[in-house]
């Protein structure tokens, strides 16, 4: 299981590196500082990817300028080269790293540098023949479902399950970047967990960290989330990313999170014991009593602290005679009572 059964937190690095492999360094740096479990690239080849006149998406255009996908895509590369420094870094700085392919011969790549993990990306759920490509290596895949409706995702689950890869990973997503809030529609990531049956996820495109945070505490099981080194940087994803401090703020908020979800038995923890015994109340002498007076509804009342009998056991004392004198207040315990 990814993360050892916690939250499996992705640093989503992307094409944030400008193409710039000191840039890409310094994320990883980021990343490793916020405390994520991994930093995800993307491992493409642009002829591989698009058409030489594929148009840009719109809030593409409004962060890179006309001109098309092919253009843009190709400034971002990461070379081969580039791929193993990373790999090799991310080991030193005790990281995980993983990469989405975006074709066959990156999936050949990235199985050369040996990744552990494969995500595929929203726009290659209907992928059939890249999904069938990468199952049947038999690692865990994380997969995106963007833009898909339930049948285009069960299409895509039966692929993956065909080459017997079980271990298989659906977030939930809005391919929009950034996402509006009213269009995250959280409530899909529990329609994805029990149609399939598989653990979930959340793909986070929102400005903010309230709704990855909102994702963790419904059952979330890995949390993606674009970064940046600054907001302000040329490039298709950097307007939709956090900065660093505020992926730490993230990770930190979910490990919290995380500790907050406790192993589920309903009992007084041993911080609250203290509590508790100045907390909870004690049957005790309504008003002043004599031995043998008989106790009843109006000569007792309910009081802290909870060193005498609970409350819970009025119906055990009521119409029992006292074996001594009480005075106002004075706890009422069993050894008093005939």
């Amino acid at each position: 299981m990814l993360g050892n059964d916690g939250i499996f937190i992705i640093a989503e690095a992307g094409v944030n590196h400008n193409g710039s492999i000191d840039t890409a360094k310094k994320l990883v740096d980021a990343a490793v500082l916020a405390g994520a479990d991994a930093i995800k690239f993307q491992t493409f080849k642009a002829e591989n990817l698009v058409t030489k006149n594929a148009p840009k998406a719109e809030y593409q255009k409004l962060s890179t300028g006309d001109g098309n996908q092919f253009q843009m895509l190709k400034k971002l590369e990461l070379s081969i080269e580039n791929h193993l420094i990373l790999k090799k870094y991310c080991e030193e700085k005790n990281i995980e790293f993983l990469s989405t392919p975006f074709d066959f011969e990156s999936v050949d790549l990235l199985e050369k540098i040996g990744v552990k993990y494969y995500k595929i990306s929203s726009g290659d759920l209907t992928n059939i023949p890249l999904l069938q490509y990468v199952a049947k290596l038999k690692k865990p895949m994380i997969v995106s479902t963007g833009m898909a409706n339930l049948g285009e995702v069960e299409i895509a689950v039966s692929a993956i399950q065909k080459y017997m890869n079980k271990d298989l990973y659906l977030l939930h997503c809005t391919s929009n970047y950034p996402t509006r809030y009213e269009d995250v529609n959280l409530n899909a990531m529990i329609t994805l967990k029990n149609a399939f049956k598989l653990p979930v996820g959340y793909s986070d495109h929102t400005v903010g960290i309230e709704v990855p945070i909102a994702a963790v505490a419904m059952g979330a099981k890995v949390l993606e989330k674009h970064f940046t080194l600054d907001r302000n940087m040329e490039g298709p994803d950097h307007k939709a990313s956090l900065e660093p401090d505020e992926l730490k703020n993230m990770v930190d908020s979910i490990r919290n999170i995380e500790k907050a979800f406790g192993d589920g038995i309903k009992r007084c923890n041993k911080s609250e014991e203290n509590t508790r015994k100045v907390a909870r109340k004690s049957i005790v002498a309504g008003k002043n009593l004599k031995k043998g007076d008989k106790l009843c509804s109006d000569n007792i009342c309910f009081k802290r602290p909870e060193n005498g009998v609970s409350p819970i056991y009025t119906n055990l004392i009521i119409n029992r005679r006292l074996t001594k004198d009480l005075k106002k207040d004075d706890l009422i315990t069993f050894d008093l009572i005939e």
